[in-house]
């Protein structure tokens, strides 16, 4: 089995619950996830401007767990690439000159208008919303899904959560095709 080349974007590793369940395939043979330090700056810049009650340390202690737990995750060496790319918003250029030194082929991230399919194509990549794409590792292998997402749920201790709230807490994460499909297999959860 090839592992999917993911980049993450900082929108989706922005929510601590969209994170885990990213983190957690991320550790599943079905993906290889990629980031930089600029898309780990850009998440942690905006979760504080928007969470004064969290600290900036805890959240660095975050990125170095990520970096640890994935150790090839960080891409170097693609901001040649940055000038030389055409997005809507110039500001994402470094997230698809990151793909392209990545080799990657999906960038998952909530913002799809700002990667269009006509600027992605030329270098094999797609944009996936992060439910299109954890839906597409369904299809993949279903099994390693659902255990990764198993190991999550029972991984959370502060509070516990149950199966429901675990759904529950997908779907506040506009993982609703997912949660659909996960629901057959509550009890694997």
């Amino acid at each position: 089995m090839t592992a999917l080349v993911v980049v993450y974007d900082a929108n989706v590793l922005y929510a601590a619950p969209l994170r885990d369940v990213l983190m957690h395939l991320a550790l599943t043979p079905l993906v290889e996830a990629r980031w930089t330090q600029l898309i780990q700056a850009e998440w942690l810049r905006n979760v504080l401007q928007n969470r004064v009650d969290l600290e900036r340390s805890r959240l660095e202690r975050t990125q170095e767990l990520m970096n640890a737990a994935v150790p090839n995750a960080l891409v170097y060496g693609f901001e040649h690439l940055i000038e030389t790319l055409q997005l809507p918003d110039s500001d994402d250029r470094h997230v698809l000159a990151a793909a392209i030194q990545a080799r990657a082929t999906i960038i998952t991230t909530k913002n799809l208008s700002d990667f269009p399919n006509a600027s992605l194509e030329p270098f094999g990549i797609e944009a996936l919303h992060p439910d299109e794409f954890i839906c597409r590792l369904l299809d993949i292998n279903s099994a390693v899904v659902i255990g990764a997402l198993g190991l999550q749920r029972q991984s959370m201790k502060h509070p516990p959560m149950n199966v429901d709230g675990f759904l529950q807490m997908l779907e506040r994460q506009d993982l609703n095709k997912t949660v659909k499909r996960l629901k057959p297999f509550a009890v694997l959860l």
